[in-house]
């Protein structure tokens, strides 16, 4: 296994699952991490944002669906988080233990034996619907 893939694996399946300590031998001190609509930086701030996930979540796991694809010191790869939810997004009337998943992609930058970069992106509306966040929860109608 190339070295970039097994950082990805351990930031997929042990970050993602709560041990968040890892992150600090994974990510590189000057990490950026590119969500929608903001950054983070350092490990500590990408587990800050993890963090806030498993707030909302019992039983998270996530799946790997696709990838990883590694080249050029990149790589990138299809997921799916998945948890029952606890309650507390604003905006959400499912209740608690309802499960949810969420699907994404992402793509890191590793040099000097870390994850120096990141983007992700998520279907974020697609959870919120499973959460009956001021939408219809049965979809939208695309006939």
């Amino acid at each position: 296994m190339h070295e970039i893939e097994t950082l990805y694996r351990r930031w997929l399946f042990e970050v993602w699952a709560g041990d968040f300590a890892v992150a600090d031998h994974i990510l590189a001190p000057d990490f950026v991490g590119h969500w929608p609509g903001f950054d983070v930086h350092g490990p500590a701030g990408a587990v800050e944002q993890v963090r806030r996930s498993h707030e909302y979540f019992d039983d998270v796991r996530t799946t790997l669906d696709a990838g990883p694809v590694v080249g050029d010191g990149m790589v990138a790869a299809h997921w799916t988080f998945h948890g029952s939810y606890r309650g507390g997004i604003p905006g959400a009337d499912a209740a608690p233990g309802t499960p949810a998943s969420l699907v994404g992609s992402d793509v890191f930058r590793a040099a000097g034996g870390r994850l120096v970069e990141y983007w992700v992106v998520s279907d974020a509306a697609g959870m919120m619907r499973q959460l009956s966040a001021g939408a219809d929860p049965s979809g939208p109608d695309d006939a």
